[in-house]
C-alpha cells in the first residue's frame, strides 16, 4: 500500500513576503531594528508564531524578534503576522545560538522568552538541546539590568538542568515560578505546546529570572 504524500504547512494568508534565511541578510536586518527600537523582546523557538502573535498585540510598545530554525514554521509564523497586519513582529529562520553569539549587542534587550523547546529525549542527543550552557551565558549577556528571561516547558529534567546552569551564572536572579492561569479561550495559552499539555493533563514547569547586578 503506497504512503499517502506529506501534506505542506497551509499559510494563514497569503506566503509571507519576507523571511530573512541567510546570515548576511538577517544581520542587517537585525542592525537596523536594534537601531529603530528601544524595548526589543526575542522569543528563542517561535514554531508556529502563537506566542509572538498574540503577545505583540497585547504589547504594542515593545518590538518581538522571533528565532526559528525550521523553515516551515517560520514562514507560518511571519504568514500569521502579516495576514494581521501585526507591524511590531518580524520572524526569523535562523539557529538562536548564532544570533545570541554573534548578533546581539550586550545589555541591549526588554526580555527573553524560550517555551516549551525541543527536549532532545535520548541521552546522546541532549547536547542539542537550545539551552545550552553557551546559550545562557549569552542570554544574560544580551538581557539589559532589571530585564527578564521567560522559560516555560512540559518536561521536568530540562526544567532542573536549566534551573541548575542559570544558578552558576552571575547576574540572573533565583527563578520566580509562574503560576497557571485558567485560558480563557482556545488561543489563550502561550504555545500550541502548552495547550497541549493542558488539555492533557500534564504539568507544565515556568519561571521568570531577572538579571540584577
Amino acid at each position: 500500500m503506497k504512503a499517502a504524500p506529506a501534506q505542506e504547512m497551509t499559510f494563514p494568508g497569503e506566503p509571507p513576503r519576507h523571511v530573512w534565511v541567510s546570515r548576511a541578510s538577517i544581520r542587517d536586518e537585525l542592525t537596523l531594528l536594534l537601531n529603530e527600537h528601544a524595548d526589543i523582546e526575542l522569543e528563542i523557538g517561535s514554531g508556529k508564531g502563537l506566542f509572538i502573535f498574540r503577545a505583540a498585540q497585547l504589547h504594542t510598545q515593545s518590538y518581538f524578534i522571533g528565532l526559528e530554525i525550521a523553515t516551515k514554521f517560520a514562514r507560518f509564523a511571519q504568514a500569521r503576522l502579516e495576514k494581521n497586519q501585526v507591524r511590531n513582529a518580524q520572524v526569523f529562520c535562523a539557529d538562536a545560538m548564532q544570533v545570541l553569539r554573534d548578533e546581539i549587542p550586550s545589555d541591549r534587550l526588554k526580555s527573553v522568552h524560550c517555551y516549551f523547546p525541543d527536549p532532545w529525549w535520548k541521552k546522546r542527543h541532549k547536547k542539542r538541546r537550545v539551552l545550552s550552557e553557551m546559550t545562557l551565558t549569552h542570554i544574560e549577556r544580551v538581557l539589559r539590568m532589571g530585564a527578564e528571561f521567560h522559560f516555560w516547558t512540559d518536561v521536568l529534567d530540562y526544567f532542573e538542568e536549566t534551573l541548575e546552569i542559570i544558578g552558576r551564572l552571575d547576574n540572573l536572579s533565583p527563578p520566580r515560578f509562574v503560576a497557571e492561569v485558567p485560558a480563557q479561550s482556545d488561543l489563550d495559552y502561550r504555545t500550541h505546546f502548552e495547550r497541549r499539555a493542558r488539555l492533557q493533563g500534564l504539568p507544565v514547569y515556568r519561571a521568570v529570572f531577572l538579571k540584577n547586578d
